[in-house]
């Protein structure tokens, strides 16, 4: 169970300040054991990349931590904390904070991503500035919904509106920064439905033209008991047809129409961006990454645009459509599998390449 707000403030933020202190004090000493232990791992230096990655996410989330705290105090101690110019420091924190942990990231793990976006025609480069979007994404471990986020918050310039998953609380930095921006922490699966639907409305309703909000309708990190779970839950609700579709998708879950309908209701003037990657669905788990490291991984993403006007309004053609869309997702995933980076490509790793 989520500790209460006050809980995590008092405790498991200051937990996190001492962790991160003492493993800073205790850095000449966890660099010599690791740089003796990583020649007898699998791996290339893994130990020392975890240790480099570790230490550099617990400091940025201690400078985090202390410039929401003199944001508190800055605003009047919270009084003015949802006006829009601190809303504004919030979103430029987050991008600085993003920022700098994909860069380490792609470093550590060795990793260059490719995005492959629509061409820059002179109606896409207006759209990018003055149309507010609605953001479904495959949903396959915690690294792509950093990627995402550092994405449409860096080279987009977007301010995304997340809806994400209660437990992710647990993490100081995390939960003190989303919770000060609009964003919504969906309780656990068996809560009401509702609940989760009228959150994603109200993150919808408010969209602006640089607002993007971000939705992973599968609900949940693609297994195959995970697929076969929820196509044997389709079938039990004689949905045969939703079922038979679901079962042609070999790489992901079957959508949950109810939030991605319910977002494009309530903001109806918002293009849907859906959004493909591979790579990152294997590293779910702290265990995962220390299997992974080094990755020296080619990792690719795709995204496409909805104009509004093209989004079907009857509900039935709506699941009909986002279905479609998922298994042209799910065709892309196949064709597009994460590749070994280049050999001299291997000493940085840490270059994003769009293609239009």
């Amino acid at each position: 169970m989520l500790p209460p707000r006050i809980v995590r403030r008092l405790v498991l933020a200051p937990l996190l300040l001492v962790i991160t202190f003492f493993l800073i004090t205790g850095l000449p000493l966890l660099l010599i054991l690791a740089a003796a232990a990583s020649p007898l791992l699998p791996g290339r230096w893994r130990a020392l990349r975890l240790l480099w990655f570790a230490l550099v996410w617990l400091a940025m989330e201690s400078v985090a931590l202390f410039a929401c705290l003199a944001l508190w105090i800055a605003s009047g101690f919270g009084g003015r904390l949802s006006s829009e110019a601190y809303l504004e420091r919030h979103y430029a924190l987050m991008r600085w904070w993003l920022a700098v942990v994909f860069r380490v990231a792609t470093r550590a793990f060795r990793l260059r991503i490719e995005i492959e976006e629509p061409p820059l025609t002179p109606e896409e480069a207006r759209a990018r500035l003055t149309r507010p979007v609605i953001v479904l994404s495959r949903h396959a471990g915690p690294g792509d919904s950093f990627l995402l986020v550092h994405h449409l918050l860096s080279r987009y310039r977007r301010k995304p509106r997340i809806v994400m998953k209660a437990a992710l609380q647990f993490d100081p930095g995390l939960d003190v920064v989303i919770n000060r921006l609009p964003n919504a922490f969906v309780p656990p699966h068996r809560s009401p439905g509702h609940l989760v639907i009228n959150e994603i409305q109200r993150l919808a309703a408010g969209l602006g033209p640089t607002g993007a909000l971000v939705i992973f309708p599968e609900g949940g990190n693609f297994t195959p008991r995970r697929r076969l779970r929820a196509i044997r839950l389709l079938e039990e609700r004689r949905l045969a047809e939703e079922a038979a579709k679901a079962a042609a998708m070999e790489h992901l879950l079957p959508p949950k129409p109810g939030g991605a309908l319910a977002a494009i209701e309530a903001a109806p003037t918002a293009d849907v961006i859906f959004v493909a990657h591979t790579g990152l669905e294997h590293v779910i788990t702290v265990g995962d990454v220390w299997r992974a490291l080094p990755m020296e991984q080619v990792l690719k993403a795709r995204w496409w645009r909805v104009p509004a006007a093209e989004v079907p309004t009857d509900r039935d053609a709506q699941v009909d459509w986002l279905y479609a869309w998922w298994a042209h997702i799910d065709d892309w995933i196949r064709d597009n599998r994460p590749t070994a980076l280049p050999r001299q490509d291997r000493q940085v790793g840490e270059a994003v390449q769009p293609r239009s």
